[in-house]
């Protein structure tokens, strides 16, 4: 079962959308913004109904500048009322560092391949299986439900380092977090190789042996599939997606893996498919005004960016109309 911390930041009686932008958003980014343009950007974000925010990765700052302040990031993120702020960790130091902030959630990584593995965290499969062990461990000792501790499962469809990846190596590695203590999962497309079938077929075999376990689905629009991928999840009893204000991101260990599902066209996907989020879709371009004045060099995707909200829908309708959770 769930644990409390869980459940609570991840009531399974709603769509929860993440925005990942200050991690994901900026890991293959040749410029990001300045510590008071990310707290720009998370006021707006929460202005506008953002409540899940990725606060940045605990990194060396040497190598990874755009983490510099991730400190200063979690502090702002979670005084914000209703908000809470999720970080990455990928080895002990990180995790220390993490569990000594006011986050919400600490998400530790395991790749569905081995060479995946070690180069993103250069470390074997079965050993970032024992970071979600040392996460938890260290997380109990405290004696708080806080930080929620969960495993994000990367190149579940497949990985562009060693190919295919079966459904069964991803529902063993589930298994093996879940054991280790995982209290939320994660599957994600990190090189945007899935369609809605695969994304569909997995996340239906899932659920029913995560019982009341989170499942996140974490999506890449590499190859255009990722929205369509987001209504498979969701049309499949997800009920956490994951997205970055402009389709930022990427993987820098996973070759060709660029583009998270734009944040802003996943809201009206859910929105118009009868699963509300709270988030008003006219409150993000703030927050995109301010990546595209610090970042002019990186392009910022979004269909909805491009053609606008519709003018004639009358948004308390469709709330109305909303569909019941499955």
């Amino acid at each position: 079962m769930t644990g409390a911390g869980a459940a609570a930041l991840y009531p399974p009686d709603r769509v929860i959308l993440r925005e990942l932008g200050l991690r994901d958003g900026l890991q293959l980014a040749g410029s990001w913004p300045r510590t008071d343009a990310k707290l720009a950007w998370i006021a707006a974000a929460h202005a506008a109904g953002v409540r899940r925010i990725e606060a940045g990765s605990f990194l060396p700052p040497a190598r990874f500048p755009q983490f510099a302040d991730v400190r200063e990031v979690v502090a702002a993120a979670s005084q914000l009322r209703g908000a809470h702020a999720s970080v990455l960790t990928l080895n002990e130091r990180a995790v220390a560092d993490a569990l000594g902030t006011s986050v919400s959630e600490v998400v530790t990584v395991v790749s569905a391949t081995e060479s995946h593995s070690r180069a993103n965290m250069r470390r074997s499969q079965s050993s970032a299986i024992g970071l979600v062990r040392t996460a938890r461990a260290e997380r109990d000792l405290a004696g708080s439900a806080f930080p929620v501790v969960t495993a994000a499962i990367s190149v579940a469809f497949g990985c562009s380092l060693d190919g295919g990846v079966a459904p069964d190596t991803v529902l063993g590695l589930v298994d093996s977090c879940l054991e280790a203590g995982a209290e939320v999962i994660s599957v994600a497309d990190t090189v945007g190789v899935a369609g809605p079938r695969q994304v569909g077929e997995l996340c239906r075999q899932l659920l029913p042996r995560l019982g009341d376990v989170p499942l996140v689905a974490h999506l890449h629009d590499t190859r255009g599939t990722g929205i369509a991928n987001a209504f498979a999840a969701l049309d499949a009893g997800v009920r956490v997606l994951d997205g970055t204000i402009g389709g930022l991101g990427g993987c820098p260990h996973a070759p060709g893996a660029t583009g998270n599902v734009v944040f802003e066209d996943l809201v009206f996907l859910c929105e118009r498919s009868g699963f509300p989020t709270g988030i008003d879709i006219a409150g993000l371009a703030p927050v995109r005004s301010i990546l595209a004045a610090e970042m002019p060099g990186e392009p910022l995707s979004g269909a909805l960016a491009r053609a606008g909200a519709p003018g004639f829908i009358d948004w308390k309708a469709e709330e109305a109309g909303s569909r019941t959770p499955s």
